[in-house]
């Protein structure tokens, strides 16, 4: 493939097809594991190590599995990953496996890492496979960041790290690092309603309509233009007619 549909297949999941804004894909662990910022961004990394090693294996192999036993052999690779990926954030990230606890697991049937081992890594080459795990990642990661950074701010009214990745706080003296907005000495505008369910489905639900509407409105914005250039083209065309007329008429 060129260089460009490389390209595409490595941006287009991050923002135009993103898996949880676009397709509306990873949405249990998009409201489970957004309660801080830090806990997205490790349910992030995860994925992303699990998305790209199997669609890198899949793609490599997928002219050899046999079309019979396709999807239970895709569950097979991806269950392997996520094991890798368990115990090695238990041996070396236990605060962050205590946390996700059960998304950990729940990863070898998220639909994302089926459906591009389905949809796209049965189909195309090991690199655009690569750059598709990669670009996906991203751009889930991205996604439950975003929802996760707005439901820490407002449920707590801080940021903390060193929660969960720990070497943060050792490096602050063993003390968890807190960046205070709307809570601190002497005021409190947190509302705790965000940090439960319903906080997250509503944040969830806030945020899908202003990406919807940042598209609806990039959208019709291409339809105005293309459209003002036609008139224009056809007003030049018709310009050009009368002064050829006017030419013939002399």
């Amino acid at each position: 493939m060129s260089k460009s549909n490389h390209k595409e297949s490595f941006l287009a999941p991050i923002w135009k097809q993103n898996p949880l804004f676009v397709s509306l894909l990873g949405l249990c662990p998009a409201l489970a594991v957004t309660k801080t910022l830090e806990a997205a961004f490790g349910m992030g990394l995860l994925f992303t190590f699990v998305l790209v090693c199997s669609n890198v294996l899949i793609s490599a192999l997928r002219k050899i599995i046999p079309e019979e036993v396709r999807t239970p052999s895709y569950i097979v690779v991806i269950a392997t990953f996520v094991t890798l990926v368990k115990m090695l954030a238990e041996a070396f990230l236990p605060e962050l496996y205590s946390t996700l606890g059960v998304f950990v697991s729940l990863l070898v049937v998220n639909c994302i890492v089926l459906g591009r081992a389905e949809a796209f890594a049965s189909k195309n080459g090991v690199v655009d496979s690569l750059l598709d795990g990669i670009g996906n990642g991203i751009g889930y990661t991205l996604a439950i960041c975003m929802i996760a950074l707005i439901r820490e701010v407002l449920g707590s009214g801080m940021l903390t790290f060193g929660g969960t990745f720990t070497f943060l706080a050792d490096l602050n003296g063993g003390e968890k690092i807190r960046l205070f907005m709307l809570k601190g000495p002497g005021y409190d505008l947190s509302m705790s309603f965000f940090s439960s369910p319903a906080g997250g489905f509503l944040v969830l639900g806030i945020v899908l309509a202003i990406v919807a509407a940042v598209t609806n409105m990039k959208e019709n914005k291409k339809k105005v233009d293309a459209r003002l250039a036609a008139k224009k083209a056809k007003e030049e065309a018709a310009a050009k007619a009368a002064a050829t007329s006017k030419e013939v008429a002399k």
